[in-house]
């Protein structure tokens, strides 16, 4: 039983992507990096097709899966990490849209912060434009994930992470890039504007405490 609407997937995959083209033209996405989704019902989403220029999505480049990652009603095949947007969608209800990058601050700070295993931004007035962060003094704990190309295991990997602590907003994978989510596409790609600028800090005290 379907329980979206064709009007509704038209306007995730709209929303899809015209991200994809702000996030090209910020050189977040380089070659055909980068995956994004939205939620469409409670066990659907609409998610990027494998193998695309993220700079030049149309409609046709988004498709439907299902929560656990298979494609529904249609033969394309979807990014390869689409295991892990259904993650974040099963684990947080509340989540209506999964941003996955690669810009150079991004993967810089994954490798940097990698063997801590996590990175704390704290003190920073932009923490505010975070759900829930109503103050700069405040910290939040983003975790770092180690790579690996089997996407099962990284989901069962941070999964056994969720099940000692949560996370906020969103989490690094050494090498990678990043992985954020909110409650629709305006508070996502608010989060992703928000650790970009964030992340962008961290690395610059980083040089100048040298």
């Amino acid at each position: 039983m379907v329980d979206f609407t064709p009007a509704q997937f038209a306007e995730c995959a709209a929303q899809i992507v015209e991200a994809g083209r702000d996030f090209a033209q910020r050189g977040w996405t380089p070659a055909t990096s980068s995956n994004f989704s939205m939620r469409l019902s409670a066990d659907r989403l609409a998610v990027t097709v494998s193998g695309r220029d993220k700079g030049k999505l149309t409609p046709a480049d988004i498709m439907v899966c299902d929560l656990a990652g298979k494609a529904v009603d249609t033969d394309a095949r979807p990014s390869a990490e689409t295991l892990l947007h259904c993650q974040i969608y099963r684990r947080y209800p509340e989540a209506g849209a999964v941003l996955h990058t690669h810009s150079l601050a991004q993967t810089l700070a994954s490798r940097l912060w990698a063997q801590a295993g996590q990175l704390e931004l704290a003190g920073f007035e932009l923490l505010k434009a975070f759900a829930g962060y109503t103050t700069h003094d405040a910290r939040m704990l983003v975790p770092v994930f180690p790579n690996s190309q089997d996407m099962q295991e990284l989901a069962e990997l941070i999964d056994r992470y969720l099940q000692q602590k949560p996370i906020t907003h969103g989490y690094l994978i050494d090498g990678h890039g990043i992985y954020t989510w909110g409650e629709d596409m305006l508070s996502a790609r608010r989060h992703l504007d928000a650790f970009e600028f964030l992340l962008n800090c961290e690395l610059e005290l980083r040089k100048m405490q040298r």
